[in-house]
Formats: C-alpha cells, structure tokens, sequence
C-alpha cells in the first residue's frame, strides 16, 4: 500500500511539473500563445475586446508572411494561390497587400476594412441620441423663455414711419442661404431618423412594409434634394459674407450690448446697436464657420476620396505635439479613404446638428419672440420706432447720410 501511495504522489508531481514551470516563467513566455498562433488573435485578444479594451494588433499586422522567401502574398504557389489565407486576410485588411483594380479610386484597392461596424454604432447611438436631445432641448428651452419673458414688444408702440432696412438683393441672399438650410436640415434628419421613425409608428408587419416603401421613395428624393441644394446654399453663404462681413466686425459697442443682454430678459431695456448687434454678430459668425465648415465636408462626401481632410489636419496636431482629443481620444496615425469618408459624414452632422440650434433660436426671435423683427426680411422696412430701441446708432447714420433727419423714413403704407 506505501508503494502504491509513492507511486500516485510521483504521478502527480509529474502532471503539475509543467503548471508550476508556467506560473514561474516570465512575461517573454507568457508572449509564446501569441507567436505561436501565427499571427491570429489569442484568447486574452478575445476578452480585452469585450472589456473595450486597446487591442495590440502589432503583431497582426506584421505576420503577413515572408516576400523572401516566397512564403508571402507577392507570389502565387501553384494551383492553392497564396502560401497562407491567413496571412491573406491579413495583408488586405490592414492595406499591405499589392491589389491590382480597374476602378481608379483611392477606396477601390481597400478590400477589408474594419471601422464600419464602430462608425455604425456612432451614428445609430451617440450621434443620433445627442443630435435629437440638442434639438428638443433647443425647442424647450425657447418655449419656456417664451413663457416667461413673452413676446418683445415694441416699447414705443408702432409709429407711421418706416425705414429701409434691408435691400432686396441682400433679402434674396438671405432668404438662399436659410431656405436651403432647412431643406437640407430636413432632408438630413430625414436620412438620419427616416427607419428609427418607420421602427417606431409602422405597427403591425404589413403596415411596416407600406410605409416602408413608402419611405424609400422620400429617403431617394431627400437624398436628391440633399445633394443638389447644397449648391444654393454654398452661394447663399458666400453672398451673405460679402454683403454683411463689414459690418459685423466686432466693435466697443458689442461689449455693453452682451453687459445688458441686448434687453432681451428686461422691458425698456434696449442697449444702442448698430446694423448689426452682438447678438445678430454672433449668428453670423456661427453660420460663416459653421456653415462653411459644413459645406466643406459637404463637398468632400459628394466627391468621395478626392478631398482628405481629415488626415492632414491631424497631421497637423500631431506636428503641434497634440496626440489626442476631448471625446475622440488618440489620433490615429494612417486613416484609410473609407475613415476619411466616415469621419466627413460624423463632422458634417455634428456641425450640422449645431447651426439647426442656432438657427432654431434666430428664426424663433425673428418671428415669434420680437414684435415688428420680420419685417426686416419680409419687405426689407421697418417701423422707426422699431428701428430706434434696438439699432439706434444705425438709425442715426442713416439719417446723418440723407440731412434729411426723419425724411428718410417713408410714411407707412
């Protein structure tokens, strides 16, 4: 019986030899599942992608196999192709591999990419979410100001005067450059929301169906109109800055109008402005940037590939010692052309997403919220009195360029 119990001990001394060997080797041997796979991902590559962790595909990336000694994609062996799939698969997904294609775009010799699937679940989640948020939050936000501070009235009351406030070919490019805006605004939201909003209302399956088909006729016009009245409003927005840039250059003026909240949140409160105040500064600024901006990507997604942007201003970054951004994270080092196109998509709709907020708010104020506002763009006069409590200065200019003091105010029709 002692024989026999030595003998088991001995058996079990030997099965654990190689356990306890693995627990004292170092982190050069723990590398060893790596390499020994040849290349394809291990079982803590598995899990720290699940955990949303930074995957090192260093080693992937480089095991593509040997051009020198034919064990490569650069040659073919006989009637089996290449010497390794995996080694294949590898080199056309991280771009190392020579691909030979009749279509002449930057995108056509990337068969494999991998950043679809992050990008999709930006779009459908982030993106989608906040974009939506910002937008009800805009509109509540208006409402409860609305509320509470009601509408601005004129102080003085209407008077039987008017003043030439805008001419007609600054109405017309101020009426391009906003009427293609909310076109393209909706198009967009429609191309953004247009199956979350069919999930959402459709019902039954059969009801689903209908507007489903139904939607793929509006998706294929939006996406006609979206296009194409991009045009109009790039001309809209190259109008409205030569007509308007002088005089919306900052000025001393500005800063007691911001003091005073343009007297917006108080009645008989209104700070000397001229043609343009802080506020109406500030809106065009946000839609020369903005929009400009916008129509930049804009016209890098209408002529896919030809446009990279985006690397060359995080090259740009990078040069500046920057190597990484709030809510991005690191900058990558490479993007490949379809990255460049997601990223223009992402950018296009964040900014976009931005000046419907902006102008949400301008067009609620030059509607609802201010007495005798519209008439500005409607037809180009405005009541003088009007005229005087918010751009008085400019008021006074006017009248200084005619010597003809209240003459240059036309009787109301």
């Amino acid at each position: 019986m002692i024989r026999g119990l030595c003998a088991a001990l001995l058996v079990c001394l030997a099965l654990s030899a190689p356990a306890l060997a693995q627990t004292e080797t170092d982190d050069t041997v723990q590398d060893a599942p790596r390499a020994e796979t040849g290349g394809a991902q291990t079982l803590e590559d598995i899990m720290r992608r699940q955990r949303g962790e930074d995957v090192d595909l260093e080693f992937r990336r480089s095991a593509t196999g040997n051009p020198e000694t034919g064990a490569g994609v650069t040659e073919q062996l006989g009637t089996r192709g290449f010497a390794s799939d995996p080694e294949l698969w590898r080199s056309l997904r991280f771009g190392d591999a020579e691909i030979t294609s009749q279509v002449r775009s930057p995108g056509a010799t990337l068969l494999v990419q991998d950043g679809g699937m992050g990008w999709l679940e930006f779009r459908e989640g982030a993106l989608s979410n906040y974009g939506r948020n910002f937008l009800i939050f805009t509109v509540v936000l208006l409402i409860l100001f609305y509320i509470v501070r009601g509408r601005i009235r004129i102080d003085a009351g209407r008077s039987d005067q008017r003043i030439r406030r805008f001419k007609a070919i600054e109405r017309f490019a101020h009426w391009l450059f906003a009427g293609s805006f909310i076109i393209l605004g909706l198009t967009g939201l429609i191309s953004l929301f247009g199956r979350k909003f069919i999930q959402l209302f459709s019902g039954s399956p059969d009801t689903y169906a209908t507007v489903q088909s139904a939607y793929a006729t509006v998706a294929l016009a939006s996406k006609w109109l979206h296009n194409n009245v991009a045009w109009a409003f790039i001309l809209g927005l190259v109008m409205i800055f030569v007509l308007w840039v002088i005089h919306n250059l900052p000025s001393r003026v500005d800063i007691n109008w911001m003091m005073k909240g343009g007297g917006l949140f108080t009645k008989n409160s209104h700070p000397p402005a001229k043609k343009f105040n802080a506020g109406q500064k500030l809106i065009f600024w946000s839609c020369i940037l903005l929009g400009g901006s916008i129509a930049a990507s804009g016209v890098a997604l209408l002529f896919p590939f030809e446009f990279p942007m985006f690397q060359a201003t995080f090259d740009k970054l990078s040069a500046f010692g920057i190597e990484s951004l709030p809510f991005y994270g690191p900058l990558p080092e490479v993007l490949t052309p379809h990255g460049e196109m997601m990223h223009a998509q992402a950018w296009h709709a964040i900014v976009s997403f931005a000046l419907m907020g902006i102008v949400i708010a301008h067009i609620y104020i030059g509607s609802l919220g201010m007495e005798g506002a519209y008439d500005a763009m409607g037809s180009g006069d405005v009541d003088l009195n009007w005229a005087k409590e918010h751009h008085s200065l400019w008021v006074e200019e006017v009248q200084k360029k005619s010597d003809a003091g209240p003459k240059s105010a036309t009787p109301a029709e």
